[in-house]
């Protein structure tokens, strides 16, 4: 439900679960049970934001090719990370993102779209008759998502804490725009990472696919109680709960890499 309702997939919040409980387990393992959950819960979770005509699909559908290529190396590399390392890794990415996200000052109000060829200007209605309107540069939204896609995939998070902050201040997109389109796209990427540790064997007939499994079909109902709770909270406090979620989290891990 959180992950939804940030738009971030629940991973974030999963990877870390699984690293504090299962303190030996390789990285590969807990980032193939996490990118499974991820997908049950961003495909359900975008099921809820369609029904709100919050997604930008066209924006997503490209945004979704090009986090692909990076997703499967993220699945490929991440078997060669030591488990200390992943630790300390994760702990600062949580913790630079988090403090950068609370210490922002976030508005919805209109700001000065970008200029130049390789703009591309929006225009959404919602369910609700909420009108938004945005532009951003397309060749920074490709360069902005493949990036996402290779930490996503490596890390297990799905990319939401990265892609949601990226697309609102790189791309200039409402917050809730952003948050149902980013998990639009988080089903595409976590899909196909899923899909590269599965044809390697890391979710075959065994544990890791037992428990993704069982976390999977909790998370889907979550995801759609998540989105039906990011309809009505405002933007800035959608990206002030992330913040501190990140920032917890992630202090912890440090301590547990340090350790």
């Amino acid at each position: 439900m959180a992950g939804t309702l940030v738009g971030a997939g629940g991973g974030f919040l999963l990877v870390p679960a699984l690293l504090l409980l299962e303190p030996h387990a390789a990285p590969v393992s807990i980032t193939a049970t996490s990118l499974l959950v991820v997908w049950a819960n961003a495909t359900s979770g975008s099921m809820a934001y369609a029904r709100q005509r919050r997604i930008d699909y066209r924006s997503g559908l490209v945004f979704a090719a090009a986090t692909l290529p990076g997703a499967v190396a993220g699945a490929l590399v991440v078997g060669w990370v030591p488990r200390r390392a992943f630790d300390l890794l994760f702990g600062v990415l949580l913790v630079a993102i988090g403090g950068w996200l609370a210490l922002r000052r976030w508005s919805e109000g209109i700001r000065e779209p970008p200029r130049g060829r390789w703009v591309v200007v929006r225009q959404l209605r919602d369910r609700e008759g909420n009108v938004f309107r945005y532009a951003y540069p397309f060749w920074r939204g490709i360069g902005i998502s493949a990036a996402v896609g290779f930490l996503s995939s490596l890390l297990g998070i799905g990319g939401g804490i990265m892609h949601v902050p990226a697309m609102v201040v790189g791309l200039h997109f409402p917050v809730h725009v952003a948050a149902a389109t980013s998990h639009f796209v988080l089903a595409f990427a976590a899909g196909e990472a899923t899909l590269v540790h599965a044809a390697r064997g890391v979710l075959g007939w065994n544990e890791t696919l037992a428990r993704g499994g069982l976390l999977a079909a909790g998370a889907v109902p979550g995801a759609q109680a998540g989105a039906l709770l990011a309809r009505r909270a405002p933007g800035a406090a959608i990206m002030r709960g992330l913040a501190l979620g990140l920032i917890l989290v992630g202090v912890r891990l440090l301590l547990l890499g340090a350790g």
